[in-house]
């Protein structure tokens, strides 16, 4: 539902344009060549638009084009500078893909790149090439690129259920949002099969089982709709943004709408049903309007209102709801709105007199503003009855206290008149006419109207010479008393109107100002919860109402209520929330589905899919059609928060898979270089052992031992960060000698040690370790390993070991004189796979890893610090405990 504005621009609309010209104005323009299949000529028309581009000196790179081999195609791309593809392994095999930095360095004035939709190879900065489209549109770059209709992400289901294909690779609506132009590329279905015939699309029997399968003509020609259908709502998209930065005078007739006054009466239902009709034999959209008065409705009248709204949506009409006192003028000012060229009104059935108090009928008074704009008049069925007379409408209905103002009011004046002078009589005139126009800002229509009757009515019999009857002698004082009838009855009336007109224009303000903050209060958000915790707080306290939020995971139909919301959902309102998640449709309260429901749930929705419900429980209360017409727009701009979160939660997604997988490569390069450098030398040693003497087949013999020592250690910290992560490892507490640990960690490296003096202090009287003695010699021989791997030759190393002052903690310390860890990167060093920036090459970053795991798993810690004497100290601390109190394992 809708909610209309007056006849101005819309400032929303003009903020919008606004935001869009700068976002536009900072990147770069988009083109893309749509059409409704492969074959078309998407890449030609787009190849041949940048040869005119070139033409007009603008500065052109070929980022990326796919010719599939097309003769006519590949002339195309000669003459223009197309970027080097960047060659990306993927399973075995070297996959071209787009250079996005070297078009970036390049920095054209325009890129050409072609097939939107293609998924990237795994390694690539982005999965999915249109993400390169953006990167390059934020750079300021424009971008010309093809699409065919079947990857539009709102239009796979229909292209599912229309070819049995599954569309796997496919481009949100919102990277179309920003495309500054789309070229539709049409081609009939007969044409386009000739094409494949002759071997313009596939070539062989690919082209056979195609033109079997996916190109026959029933699919082609529902592809084809598909395609205008979607060009065309952008188009209509545009008009509307269009027209609601301007001022209209005038519909513009691009098209035909329809748009049907819908009011209580029972007669509407009827008009409903005549314009739902007449819009499908013209194959046109309609919409139906409420003009809401100043005036509030009975609860049955605003139950027939409701179901008659209602029937129109069912029925496929979009619903709006203005405000104003002056029906024609607002059915006048919601067509030049919405673009409608025919209204649907009823034929009038008031009596002559009512219809000349009001300045015309509703149709004549349509016919008089209405311009350019078709006014169709429908009848009433046989059956129908007129309205009585005494069936006063509700501008003209009062509060009965409104009929005691007036009564004494217009008895003040009297008295007071009663002690001027007889001949002052004008003066009292004047007084009685002040009185109207003061009642006229306090009470409705239909008291100023019996203000003024009684007023005229005691002016002359009391007052007007001769008194105490409501004969008058004078001409000029019966000239007199005409015109302060008329004067009074027409300056009530008129004040009246403008009263009920600001009382509007407050309505309006007061839903502006509500939309204004909770837009503020949704973009100051730091997150999906902070955004729900406002908006349910400002429903709460504008509507007087509990309110909820039900929201579904990404991909998940069950729905969970959120923590803010203010009112508990029990399993009947979950029922209720759930049908209107899966049908996308308001139910409960105040509507035809569920009614007896205690709340009201409305669908939040974007772009065809539920995100999740809004409910509110109002009580005893009961929540006009304005308020739940301000409730929807509410629930657009949570759904539109809901969105971007979700956007924003698949964006990080998107990125963690793509460092993930870039990772992965990294990872499985490193270990395969790790692997195949020990195997071979242990190959080569093999290979050349048979044919060596012996001093050269001791030698040989040693560098294989070596070789296969460092395979060994390799495939040891690859099994130990497996069993770390997958919680396998398992402690074996035992009590153990600290300098055991020590010597079999140092012989555990000896060879490696062999170019690096190595000093060894223990305290004295060391009494037993309560540790895992396996895991803590390992550890303690990566920490010796590091050591002398990263430092220089010939630079000492020194081990120490024993027990911290108190008693608390055992302590191995390794403590080399080599660069040392710089400063970022001390608190990074015992990540996995993490290597220092000087780093000697070798090795996959597991070592330090695997100490700080070892150490965790026997309750202990791993620290550094910087050597006073340069390099680095890295020490094991484990709790310490005396042999009488064995810990529990």
């Amino acid at each position: 539902m809708n909610h209309d504005a007056n006849d101005r621009p819309d400032p929303d609309a003009l903020a919008a344009a606004l935001r869009r010209t700068e976002a536009k104005a900072q990147r770069g323009r988009l083109k893309v060549f749509l059409g409704m299949c492969p074959g078309v000529g998407k890449t030609y028309a787009m190849l041949r638009a940048a040869r005119r581009a070139r033409a007009e000196r603008v500065d052109i790179v070929v980022g990326l084009i796919e010719t599939h081999g097309r003769a006519e195609t590949e002339a195309m791309v000669v003459g223009l500078e197309v970027l080097p593809r960047l060659s990306v392994a993927h399973r075995g095999a070297s996959l071209a893909e787009l250079d996005i930095d070297g078009l970036l360095a390049r920095r054209p004035q325009l890129a050409v790149v072609d097939e939107l939709a293609h998924s990237n190879a795994a390694g690539s900065r982005h999965t999915k090439r249109w993400q390169d489209v953006v990167e390059l549109l934020e750079a300021g770059i424009d971008v010309y690129t093809t699409l065919n209709i079947q990857h539009v992400e709102s239009r796979a289901d229909a292209v599912r259920q229309i070819t049995g294909t599954t569309v796997r690779e496919t481009v949100p609506d919102s990277v179309l949002d920003l495309a500054d132009e789309i070229e539709l590329l049409d081609l009939t279905p007969g044409a386009l099969r000739e094409r494949l015939r002759e071997g313009k699309v596939y070539l062989g029997e690919r082209a056979a089982t195609a033109a079997e399968n996916f190109f026959q003509e029933s699919n082609l020609n529902a592809l084809r709709e598909l395609a205008l259908r979607f060009t065309a709502e952008r188009v209509d998209r545009e008009l509307r943004a269009l027209r609601s930065t301007t001022v209209k005078h005038t519909v513009w007739r691009s098209g035909e709408r329809l748009l049907v006054a819908v009011g209580p009466s029972p007669f509407s239902t009827q008009l409903v049903r005549w314009t739902r009709r007449l819009a499908a034999a013209q194959g046109a959209s309609w919409l139906a309007v409420y003009v809401e008065g100043s005036r509030a409705l009975a609860p049955e009248t605003q139950r027939r209102l409701d179901a008659n709204l209602a029937l129109a949506r069912e029925l496929g009409a979009e619903v709006v709801v203005t405000h104003d006192d002056d029906i024609a003028a607002a059915l006048v000012r919601s067509a030049l709105r919405h673009d409608a060229t025919q209204i649907v009104v009823g034929k009038p059935r008031e009596a002559r007199w009512r219809t000349w108090l009001r300045g015309g009928s509703l149709v004549e008074r349509l016919l008089r503003q209405g311009g350019n704009i078709d006014i169709y008049v429908v009848p009433a069925e046989p059956g129908a009855q007129p309205r009585h007379i005494t069936e006063l409408e509700a501008a003209w209905r009062s509060r009965p206290a409104e009929y005691g103002w007036v009564a004494a009011v217009v008895a003040a004046v009297t008295v007071l008149g009663q002690v001027l002078p007889s001949d002052t009589y004008l003066a009292v005139g004047l007084a009685y006419l002040l009185a109207i126009v003061a009642l006229s800002l306090r009470v409705g229509r239909g008291p100023v109207l019996v203000a003024g009757v009684l007023s005229a009515a005691a002016w002359n019999f009391l007052f007007i010479p001769p008194k105490f009857t409501f004969h008058i002698s004078k001409i000029e004082d019966a000239t007199l008393f005409a015109a302060y009838f008329a004067v009074a009855i027409i300056v009530g009336q008129l004040t009246a109107r403008i009263r009920g007109q600001a009382q509007n224009e407050r309505l309006r303000e007061e839903r502006a100002t509500a939309l204004f903050a909770l837009t503020r209060a949704l973009a100051e958000a730091r997150d999906l919860d902070g955004a729900v915790f406002a908006a349910l707080r400002q429903i709460d306290e504008l509507f007087g109402v509990r309110s909820a939020v039900l929201l579904a995971p990404p991909g998940a139909q069950d729905l969970v209520p959120h923590f803010a919301g203010s009112s508990a959902i029990d399993e009947k309102e979950r029922g209720v929330a759930a049908w209107v998640f899966a049908y996308k449709r308001p139910a409960g309260r105040f509507t035809d589905t569920l009614p007896a429901s205690a709340g009201y749930h409305l669908p939040l929705v974007r772009d065809e899919r539920a995100l999740g419900v809004l409910s509110v429980f109002a009580g005893d209360r009961s929540l006009t059609l304005a308020q739940r017409d301000l409730l929807d727009a509410f629930g657009r701009q949570l759904a539109l928060m809901i969105e971007r979160e979700h956007l924003q939660a698949a964006s990080e997604r998107e990125k963690l898979l793509a460092e993930s997988a870039k990772l992965h490569r990294a990872l499985l390069d490193s270990v395969s270089h790790e692997l195949r450098t020990p195997l071979a030398v242990i190959t080569g040693a093999l290979e050349n052992l048979a044919e060596a003497d012996g001093g050269t087949r001791a030698s040989l013999l040693g560098e294989g031992r070596t070789a296969a020592q460092r395979l060994n250690r390799l495939v040891g910290n690859l099994l130990d960060q497996t069993r770390l992560e997958g919680g396998a490892l398992k402690p074996r507490f035992d009590w153990c000698d600290l300098a055991d640990i020590v010597n079999a960690a140092c012989e555990a490296v000896r060879d490696t040690l062999a170019g690096h003096p190595l000093v060894v202090e223990l305290q004295s009287e060391l009494s037993p370790l309560y540790a895992d003695f396996t895991l803590t010699e390992q550890a303690l021989s990566n920490l010796l390993l590091n050591a002398a791997v990263h430092t220089p030759a010939g630079t000492a190393i020194t081990v120490s070991a024993g027990i911290e002052p108190g008693g608390a903690r055992v302590f191995l310390s390794v403590a080399d004189r080599g660069p040392g860890i710089g400063a970022g990167e001390q608190e990074r060093i015992f990540r996995k796979f993490s290597r220092g920036r000087g780093a000697r090459a070798g090795g996959l970053g597991l070592g330090l890893s695997i100490v700080q795991g070892f150490a965790a798993a026997q309750g202990g810690t791993v620290t550094y610090r910087d050597n006073a004497a340069g390099g680095a100290v890295f020490t094991i601390y484990l709790p310490h405990h005396t042999p009488q109190a064995e810990p529990a394992p």
